[in-house]
């Protein structure tokens, strides 16, 4: 079910934006709790969970699921992509869709799917971390 009607706003879900918006790496939730309280924000765990799916849902967030299967988010950057990240160190690099998608198309025709979705990250090692 979608709603069409835009999440309320509250300090909480400023306070997280706020934090992101002042981080280039993804961040998981509880990450971002730590820092938040670190920071002197006090909520809990549950209620950044919760600004952080609402944001998601509308939007303003990218997620990813990190090697470990939790989901780690960040700003939205502009328009559709993908993301190649550091199995070490965190380290995430848009990359370009057009050849995911191209391949999404042809995998869903080739089998008669269509209005697929998809969801497509690359994890290996940073040349740092190599």
């Amino acid at each position: 079910m979608t709603s069409t009607s835009t999440p309320r706003t509250t300090w909480q879900r400023t306070a997280v934006r706020d934090f992101l918006a002042g981080v280039e790496e993804f961040r998981t939730a509880s990450q971002i709790h730590e820092d938040l309280k670190r920071l002197g924000d006090k909520m809990g765990l549950a209620t950044v969970y919760r600004a952080l799916q609402s944001m998601a849902e509308s939007g303003e967030v990218d997620v990813l699921r990190t090697p470990e299967g939790e989901s780690a988010y960040r700003m939205c950057s502009d328009g559709h992509h993908h993301h190649l990240v550091c199995r070490n160190c965190g380290n995430a690099q848009e990359i370009a869709a057009e050849v995911v998608e191209i391949w999404a198309a042809e995998v869903a025709k080739r089998h008669g799917f269509t209005d697929v979705g998809h969801e497509v990250e690359l994890y290996g090692l940073c040349a740092n971390c190599s």
